[in-house]
């Protein structure tokens, strides 16, 4: 498949450049069932809601048979009003839920030697390669994979095979690679490429998916006031579509600060982030920018649980944000099989710590903030805090107070990757 690149634009690609766009990728193809797998409700600043429905206007008008099943991993379905606002007019039944623990078939596996070698030592396990069964459709005459290319705590770069054998794989999987994430060093790895857990995934598609059609359509975005602005568009079936995605998401989605953050406060939407499964990335996305002793607030009015099901909602109240050292003692106790059982939860207990270099507190509405101090976080008032910590009034970056605090401001952490200069 030809590679397809739109330069920069800081104004962002129109709706009309993107189609014509999508357009060209479809070029000699005689479709008949189509199957695309976009990013969920957590990625709406992905515009992978736009090129979904574009796709599935421009291939239903041809005749061709469009099913959708988005990427949940382990979040939960979508749901209606979610499509409709990120999605637009699609017909709700043509959404097909992925079930990541039932859904799926084994295809192989990725060998237990290779996974020492690119861990160095740190992890020794095989990891299984499952992936929900439609993608072994044969009646699918291609399978495209939208998303967006931008910073990620457990791959170093988020999307391409990530979507596919995390967004709609196994538990093996996710678990594990969550796991080699975390052992590895996250700090070790957001927004890089040639990761320990990319590779793992790459070694996935190369032996088991290499005959299937599949198209990846990657974007780099940025969003400033919440409007979406698509500075590139990648496509293609190979892992060059991934390179050259990365090399613009580097640059438009990492912040370099001069110095370390002493005060950093994160916003959190209360349409995109319910629980502190997703909230979290608050934490991941400005870790390597916060001062050893600083302080990280989140603004989070939406959160009402910490886990996206009640099982990993069940992990994270039992054993806490409470560091690497704490959770793998945990993991290792005979106890605790229900930890061992769900890696990719053990694996968010160490990603949402700051292992006691920086204090994180949560200022909520629909939480006690006893919960929340239960789980190893601080805790206030979300509408106590907003007296003094606007987001309506904050700029994004730095702001200095009425009584001279300066503060970090950061309206929506997924969209980027903040570091100190000093130390990168």
């Amino acid at each position: 498949m030809e590679l397809f690149k739109y330069a920069q634009s800081e104004q962002g690609l129109s709706h009309e450049e993107i189609r014509e766009e999508l357009l060209k990728s479809l070029e000699g193809r005689e479709l008949h069932h189509v199957l695309i797998i976009p990013p969920d409700f957590t990625r709406f600043h992905s515009n992978a809601g736009f090129i979904t429905n574009a796709y599935y206007h421009i291939l239903t008008e041809r005749g061709v048979e469009v099913d959708i099943m988005p990427a949940l991993g382990t979040h939960v379905p979508v749901t209606e009003e979610e499509a409709t606002l990120m999605f637009g007019d699609i017909p709700f039944e043509k959404f097909i839920p992925h079930n990541w623990r039932t859904d799926v078939v084994r295809l192989g596996e990725v060998p237990a030697s290779y996974l020492e070698e690119i861990t160095e030592g740190l992890w020794k396990d095989p990891v299984s390669v499952e992936i929900n069964r439609r993608i072994m459709d044969e009646k699918y005459d291609l399978i495209i994979s939208p998303g967006q290319v931008v910073p990620h705590e457990v791959i170093g770069m988020a999307n391409h095979s990530k979507n596919l054998f995390v967004g709609v794989g196994g538990s093996d999987m996710i678990n594990k690679s969550h796991m080699v994430g975390a052992v590895y060093g996250m700090e070790r790895m957001m927004g890089k490429d040639h990761t320990p857990v990319r590779k793992i995934l790459d070694y996935a598609l190369a032996h088991y998916l290499n005959e299937r059609p599949i198209l990846f359509v990657l974007t780099v975005c940025t969003a400033p006031g919440g409007v979406i602005h698509q500075h590139g568009l990648f496509i293609g079936d190979t892992r060059l579509v991934l390179e050259k995605a990365i090399e613009l998401a580097q640059e438009k989605n990492i912040d370099f600060v001069d110095t370390g953050i002493k005060k950093c406060v994160v916003y959190l939407d209360p349409s995109e982030f319910k629980s502190t499964w997703l909230g979290n990335k608050s934490v991941y996305r400005t870790r390597m920018a916060i001062a050893d002793g600083g302080e990280l607030l989140v603004l989070a009015p939406g959160i009402e649980r910490f886990g996206e099901d009640m099982t990993v909602d069940a992990l994270i109240r039992k054993y806490g944000y409470r560091g690497m050292k704490n959770t793998m003692e945990q993991f290792a106790k005979a106890e605790n099989q229900d930890l061992r059982d769900n890696m990719g939860a053990a694996a968010h207990l160490i990603h949402g710590s700051s292992d006691d270099r920086f204090h994180i507190t949560y200022a909520v509405k629909n939480i006690t903030k006893e919960e929340v101090e239960s789980v190893g976080f601080g805790a206030a008032d979300y509408d106590e805090m907003v007296k003094r910590y606007d987001p309506e009034k904050l700029q994004y970056g730095y702001n200095t107070l009425p009584d001279g605090e300066e503060i970090y401001f950061i309206p929506n952490p997924a969209l980027g990757l903040w570091i100190n200069r000093e130390k990168f």
